[in-house]
């Protein structure tokens, strides 16, 4: 029974399709577009906020009451604390949404289909700009046109980046295949001109 369980697991193990290259990690992309739109969301809600500051001051300078005007700031720097935080989280949540929709279609593309091309990231940016499209508030005409313009973009915004980022990945490939070849030949070379070096001693 055991014997039948440990080949059971070493099956599913093998069965495992190795990360093809030029596929990027979800879970990190994921991570990443949290955290770009957490700063993005709290620094455009920090920047919109300038312009209640400077109401903020115009009460103050018109208060002569220092309890008043300690109460005015207090109350000017609570709001902004919680627009900023709500805007980083909500810029977080939104683009990290967005990142893990696009990062996953594209790794389950290149799965199913055994090949990571330019494809698989035009695929994953028109479904992924389509499903952001349709879950936008508005009428169900405006929804399917939000569908079809969401994709039609995806798609148009996707292949030129999808066809540079696979072009970089192989160039990075090219290059560190070459780069270990020759210091495998060097350390191979420095190998025998030291045992020859030794040799003639």
């Amino acid at each position: 029974m055991e014997a039948e369980a440990t080949e059971i697991q070493e099956d599913t193990a093998t069965k495992r399709t190795p990360k093809l290259a030029g596929t990027v990690n979800w879970g990190t992309a994921t991570v990443i577009g949290v955290f770009a739109g957490m700063l993005y969301g709290g620094s455009k809600e920090a920047s919109a906020s300038v312009s209640k500051d400077a109401e903020v001051m115009l009460k103050l300078g018109s208060t002569p009451d220092k309890r008043e005007q300690y109460r005015l700031m207090r109350d000017a720097m609570e709001k902004r604390f919680v627009r900023v935080t709500r805007g980083s989280i909500v810029g977080g949540v939104r683009l990290g949404m967005f990142t893990a929709a696009f990062y996953g279609l594209q790794n389950l593309l290149a799965e199913k289909r055994g090949v990571h091309d330019v494809y698989n990231v035009v695929g994953a940016g028109s479904a992924t700009a389509a499903t952001f499209g349709l879950i936008m508030p508005g009428s169900l005409m405006w929804r399917a046109r939000n569908v079809m313009l969401g994709s039609a973009l995806g798609a148009a915004f996707c292949f030129p980046l999808g066809w540079l980022h696979l072009k970089l990945v192989e160039k990075a490939n090219e290059g560190t295949v070459t780069d270990e070849s020759e210091g495998a030949k060097g350390g191979v070379g420095a190998a025998i001109e030291r045992l020859e070096g030794n040799l003639t001693k």
